[in-house]
């Protein structure tokens, strides 16, 4: 609606109208679940190599997690430029940057990320250098770590958004990360039969058991005292609650991605079964996309003006 138009200039002023219904979409999610992957993978093999640097299955992992990390964060790109508005104006980000901005702070880290992990497979497959990998892998995980954070910075700018929050959402981003990264070493590990030790793939379980374990907590606490926070933050959560249109799709992520891992690692630790161990990781990676996205959808869906 246009509110003024000055003729000299031809520039129009509107009104700032609140949007209405779903703003981000499953766009969205996909970005979220593939940036967890990416970072996460790079975070797992960082973690094998100073704890378990004597496990040999170990070192063949450092092409396998460049591919997997190029592949995940390129999804997370393209689902990035996918959900823009103006996605053939995306390069105005690295031309006219706005530094206040998490969006230019986070393309910026992404792609420089992007230029890590690809040197890492350069290093691990071309050059077939383990030592100057392992350098530049050093770096990597460094640099994982915000780009695997920042989603949390934008959605806590967010007005009127309560359930988004720091620090909360950034301890969930990181989470999700060591939950998807474990969960990807250990289907990698089962699909092609690299055989890592059982001290390894003990370890990989453990964090998995761990983060899905932190994560239903900290998601139980949101559900259950989320309302304190706010009147607006008991509206959104009844889309959870009782007979709420997302309370099926929230307790379907809160089972498959934490519930069930949980439960399956603690028996396959007990009694040594790496199939269990298996479901638990397909589990978590299938729950977590659930889980991240009706948490993504259920505050819009109150309408901001």
């Amino acid at each position: 609606m246009v509110h003024e138009a000055v003729a000299a200039t031809h520039a129009v002023v509107t009104l700032d109208v609140g949007l209405p219904g779903i703003v981000w979409p499953w766009f969205v999610t996909m970005n979220m679940w593939a940036k967890s992957i990416g970072t996460g993978v790079i975070f797992m093999l960082f973690y094998l190599q100073k704890r378990h640097g004597d496990d040999p299955a170990v070192a063949t992992l450092r092409f396998p997690v460049a591919a997997l990390s190029i592949v995940f964060i390129t999804i997370f790109l393209l689902f990035t430029l996918a959900d823009l508005h103006q996605p053939f104006r995306m390069w105005h980000i690295f031309f006219y940057p706005h530094w206040t901005s998490p969006i230019t702070i986070g393309a910026i880290m992404a792609s420089v990320f992007m230029g890590l992990i690809s040197g890492l497979a350069f290093f691990s497959l071309i050059k077939k250098d383990d030592a100057a990998y392992d350098k530049l892998l050093l770096w990597t995980m460094i640099l994982a770590i915000p780009v695997t954070l920042y989603t949390a910075a934008l959605l806590s700018m967010c007005t009127a958004r309560e359930l988004w929050q720091m620090p909360t959402e950034t301890v969930q981003m990181m989470l999700a990360a060591l939950l998807a990264g474990s969960a990807t070493i250990i289907l990698y590990d089962a699909v092609t039969g690299s055989k890592m030790k059982e001290e390894s793939i003990r370890s990989m379980a453990i964090i998995l058991g761990l983060a899905a374990a932190t994560s239903f907590i900290i998601y139980m606490s949101e559900f259950i005292f989320g309302p304190m926070k706010a009147e607006e933050v008991t509206v959104i959560l009844e889309a959870v609650k009782g007979h709420g249109e997302y309370a099926t799709m929230f307790w379907v992520g809160q089972v498959f991605a934490y519930i069930v891992p949980m439960a399956l690692v603690l028996l396959s630790i007990v009694n040594r079964s790496n199939g269990l161990l298996k479901l638990a990781a397909l589990s978590a990676v299938v729950g977590l996309w659930v889980v991240k996205h009706v948490w993504l959808i259920i505050p819009q869906l109150l309408p901001m003006s």
